[in-house]
């Protein structure tokens, strides 16, 4: 680690840039930073490509994808993607899995997609957006309405209640800091509504309504899969890749066949998310279901987030779907299995277990509330859920200002928990990349026939547990080629039988081995590929071979005649 790196606190744009760069320049051969684009204000976009030089570039080996931050106010996500960048480079040499994976595989990590929205959340004084700074769908300036603003100057944004006789909400008798709902035919008492902390725009005295965010982009709408306009799909954008943060995303990905998953890291909810987002598990193909569950299966037992399907346990309404995300676009126009990871679970953390996450917003018990505050009260050291305090508003009047400070302690872990929180999802990103296909030799040599001509017969294996072509959905997509093999013969050689170029079809992994060995089980080699050639020319000849595929990597060997 480098010595001013540190995972108890959270970095802007200028200081995490510094940290990369620190982190580059301490092992330059397993770590190289570029540019893929330049954000709406012009920011750019880092990429760090991960692998050990010494055993080939990145572009001859499988790679696996990260990135992080998309949504303005997930910072914790870029700090895992700075975690995981610094655990590749302290372990390799000393990490036995780090090492293999650098030394095999390659990973494209973005620790920030949207550094725009990040630094108004950086801000002296924040604006919380869903994405890009950009304008949309309209560049004027929003109608009437709150918005959300440190009214008290204590450097949280917190909540107002106002008291209110047809108020929905009352205080809790069980525990005075806590507000409960009203019972539905209740009348008589001290009633309040409840409002973000902030200003409110050409307010006529009388009615509450939110200000329009001028900002209207969600980032995580923009990717072609399933895109839907405006009117369909808020936040999406006039056109699939039209903000230059996606845009530089989908272009890289497109023009890089050797990536062979990804991860996209989000925040808050403590949670594993695959696709589909948009219609249920029965679509997807029977083989990817399969190798999906148990991808999230490892993934809960190294991360403790349990692994679910967006589209049946995590709607934010039961009869509407989200499109146009990175990770359905991952699988269904790239055949990748990719995932969206949702950092921290402020309830589990107070001992809640038994829930999901959507669900739990629209309704749980008082129990769970009380236990939340008892972890505020512990953990925090008060610090989650502030005590109700009287102020003058000076539009509102007499209020009071507390509840919950939901950028401290729900959107991001809380600083001085950030490092326990994202230690775990390295190990998970690196399970990933060890799992991709891989080619290795098995053998090659040449096999005298007289009279000048030699049998050439090379032999290679995909060593990873997926396939080649990584799903059923990529064979589907015809987003990956067979493998190729291609021989090279020095001058007076001539080929005899076979093509300077073969494709020698896909090879198996070992994902779709049963539990246990029975009585029918056949190992048979599905995973190897024999390439055969006639040449002929002189003894001591040296033919070259390269073998190569999209996604499992390059292997070169020579055998001499």
């Amino acid at each position: 680690m480098t010595d001013q790196l540190r995972f108890d606190k959270y970095y802007p744009f200028a200081e995490l840039t510094e940290h990369i760069d620190a982190l580059v320049a301490e092992a330059p051969h397993l770590l190289v930073k570029t540019s893929i684009g330049k954000s709406f204000e012009g920011r750019d976009i880092w990429l760090v490509t991960a692998t050990n030089s010494v055993t080939g570039p990145a572009s001859d080996k499988p790679a696996f994808w990260c990135d992080a931050n998309i949504h303005a106010t997930e910072v914790s996500a870029s700090s895992a993607m700075l975690y995981l960048l610094n655990k590749l480079v302290n372990g390799h040499g000393n990490d036995p899995e780090v090492t293999r994976v650098l030394d095999t595989r390659a990973f494209y990590i973005v620790p920030r997609v949207n550094p725009d929205g990040a630094e108004l959340y950086f801000s002296d004084k924040p604006r919380y957006i869903r994405s890009s700074t950009r304008p949309y769908p309209f560049d004027e300036e929003p109608l009437d309405g709150l918005e959300p603003a440190d009214v008290d100057g204590d450097k949280r944004i917190l909540s107002m209640r106002i008291k209110d006789a047809n108020g929905p909400w009352k205080i809790s008798d069980a525990e005075p800091r806590l507000m409960v709902r009203r019972d539905p035919t209740e009348q008589g008492g001290q009633y309040y509504r409840i409002l973000p902390e902030g200003l409110l725009t050409d307010w006529d005295g009388i009615t509450y309504s939110m200000r329009p965010t001028k900002e209207g982009l969600d980032l995580n709408r923009n990717f072609p899969a399933h895109w839907r306009q405006e009117n369909e799909q808020y936040g999406a954008g006039p056109f699939p890749g039209s903000e230059p943060e996606a845009y530089a995303l989908i272009k890289f990905i497109s023009e890089r066949p050797n990536i062979t998953g990804g991860l996209t890291f989000h925040t808050f909810s403590g949670v594993l998310l695959r696709p589909y987002g948009t219609q249920p598990d029965e679509a997807m193909p029977a083989e990817d279901l399969w190798t999906y569950k148990a991808i999230g299966k490892k993934g809960t037992e190294i991360t403790g987030y349990p692994a679910i399907s967006v589209f049946h346990d995590f709607k934010y309404h039961p009869k509407e779907v989200i499109t146009g995300v990175f990770d359905d676009w991952l699988y269904e126009h790239l055949g990748m299995y990719g995932w969206t990871v949702e950092i921290w679970c402020p309830q589990r953390q107070a001992g809640i277990t038994d829930f999901k996450p959507i669900e739990w917003g629209r309704e749980h018990p008082f129990d769970d509330d009380l236990k939340m505050l008892k972890w505020s009260d512990d953990v925090l050291k008060g610090e989650g859920y502030i005590d109700w305090k009287p102020f003058h508003h000076e539009q509102l009047g007499d209020i009071e200002i507390g509840g919950w400070d939901v950028q401290y302690c729900f959107r991001n872990p809380p600083p001085h928990l950030l490092e326990k929180e994202i230690a775990p999802l390295s190990d998970w990103a690196i399970f990933h990349a060890l799992i991709s296909p891989e080619l290795k030799l098995a053998s090659a040599e040449s096999i005298p026939l007289g009279e000048g001509a030699y049998k050439i017969r090379v032999l290679v294996d995909n060593t990873g547990w997926l396939p080649t072509y990584v799903s059923r959905k990529a064979l589907e997509r015809k987003t990956s080629r067979e493998v190729i093999a291609e021989i090279e013969l020095p001058a007076g050689a001539a080929l005899q039988s076979g093509k300077s170029r073969i494709e020698a079809g896909q090879l198996e992994g070992r994902c779709y081995r049963g539990p246990v060995p029975y009585g029918w089980t056949a190992d048979t080699s599905t995973e190897r590929a024999k390439i055969e050639w006639i040449v002929t020319g002189k003894p001591g000849d040296t033919v070259n071979i390269t073998v190569r595929h999209d996604r499992a990597g390059v292997v070169r060997t020579s055998v001499t005649l």
